[in-house]
């Protein structure tokens, strides 16, 4: 059944605009209350929130509870913290269900809530569909007797600093290394570092200095220039950054050279496939480059795509029953570490991998990604089978492709857009192919 509130991450969009306001965030609230009291009648619910570093979390946090608490259930506040420690949480306390206020890697006008169930795990599709149940009925709040209650606690940083630092062999420590840590201004600005630096490692901090408003403005993983900078200034190892709310990872080398999702996942990997610990193989998306899967298959592990969102890669993972997946964007899972996404454990899983290895980035990522064009043919008319219409120019192409190369035709689910990409060991073969698929496609447009 479609969602008519939640996307592929809970419910996003900008501040002050439907979804995002103070009235529907309460009744959202409000209506997961309402679903797990359900889920569980046994028992009063107790929900933890957490929330990023944008000035609207105040508001939205607010909200949040007061739908929490006319429902019936109670809620512990944590402030600022990542996604990924909600999570955490949410499974270390044993609680009903977690929240956290956050747009990820969105500019600060946008905010989101994204909901954890029992267990620190995403919503099953039973769960969301329960609550856009409740969300179409009248709020209503409950007796006296039956609110819940709402408190905020000291500590919650530690404990997610000393789980981090848990997923660490420990042998091994980072004596010696010089990073920069750029923390996005967001969530993971007073734990992150700590992490790095508690495991011996010399830290230079930046993007830690959130004031409401400058959440990923030109910091973080979706901006790797001002990591680049920084780690070639400071002479250091390695540059990590993560998003705004810390469940993204991009590195940079000592030359300056980023590294996505993809290469990193791959040294994961790679080393594990070298200690004999590989347990089955890796899942990506159907964006990630077909050299990393030529790699991977090279040293005898397994690939599989997903649809593009973290998600659809857990969803696999669980299917397959491995442990290792991910994005290029730097959403990376290692499951037998933390069961959602982790900027912060991916990073250290990352540096585990090089001293197993006993290698650096560059040398680790032992293939060239594939060239990519991408082409967005605009669809003034929806009802167009475009499919249909490029049906003989795709076959074209993939016979000319062969071994070399893949294609992938998606329509937005944002806009009123067909995306044709094409990746082929040679550039102008990939440019070539792509054009002619696209040529198709808008000739009937």
């Amino acid at each position: 059944m479609a969602r008519k509130y939640f996307g592929t991450d809970g419910v996003r969009g900008q501040v002050g605009q439907f979804p995002i306001t103070p009235d529907f965030v309460m009744k959202l609230g409000c209506a997961f209350g309402n679903a797990l009291i359900k889920h569980d009648t046994d028992h009063k619910p107790t929900v933890i929130i957490g929330k990023d570093t944008r000035i609207s979390g105040y508001m939205l946090e607010t909200a949040l509870v007061a739908g929490l608490t006319a429902a019936g259930v109670n809620v512990i506040q944590t402030g600022p913290l990542p996604t990924p420690a909600i999570a955490y949480l949410t499974r270390a306390f044993r609680l009903a269900g977690g929240v956290m206020i956050s747009a990820s890697h969105n500019e600060f006008s946008d905010n989101g809530i994204k909901f954890f169930a029992e267990g620190g795990v995403k919503l099953t599709d039973e769960l969301e569909l329960a609550i856009e149940a409740e969300l179409d009925k009248t709020m209503i709040t409950r007796p006296s007797i039956e609110l819940g209650r709402a408190k905020r606690i000291e500590g919650a940083q530690d404990r997610y600093i000393e789980f981090c630092k848990s997923t660490f062999p420990n042998h091994l420590n980072l004596h010696g290394l010089k990073l920069v840590v750029d923390t996005a201004n967001g969530a993971g600005y007073a734990t992150t570092p700590k992490v790095f630096h508690e495991l011996g490692a010399e830290v230079i901090e930046i993007g830690n200095q959130p004031n409401g408003y400058n959440i990923n403005d030109k910091v973080g993983a979706t901006y790797p220039k001002t990591l680049q900078a920084a780690v070639l200034n400071h002479d250091a190892d390695y540059g990590i950054a993560i998003d705004g709310d810390g469940d993204r990872l991009i590195m940079v080398d000592k030359q300056g050279v980023v590294y996505d999702g993809d290469k990193l996942i791959y040294v994961i990997a790679k080393a594990r496939a070298a200690k004999g610990i590989m347990q089955g193989g890796v899942v990506g998306t159907v964006m990630s480059n077909l050299a990393m899967e030529k790699a991977l298959n090279a040293r005898g592990v397994a690939f599989a795509r997903a649809k593009v969102g973290d998600r659809y890669v857990l969803e696999q993972l669980h299917e397959h029953n491995w442990l290792i997946g991910g994005e290029s964007s730097g959403h990376i899972l290692c499951m037998d570490k933390h069961n959602t996404g982790d900027g912060t454990i991916s990073a250290l899983q990352v540096l585990a991998a090089l001293c197993d290895l006993k290698q650096d980035l560059a040398s680790a990522v032992d293939w060239q990604p594939y060239p990519q064009t991408m082409i967005n043919v605009r669809m003034p008319n929806k009802d167009l089978d475009w499919q249909g219409v490029s049906a003989a120019a795709l076959a074209e192409v993939e016979a000319e492709l062969g071994e070399r190369g893949r294609v992938v035709l998606r329509a937005s689910g944002t806009e009123p857009v067909v995306r044709v990409m094409v990746e082929a060991d040679d550039a102008a073969l990939a440019e070539r192919c792509a054009k002619h698929i696209a040529a198709a496609i808008q000739s009937a447009a």
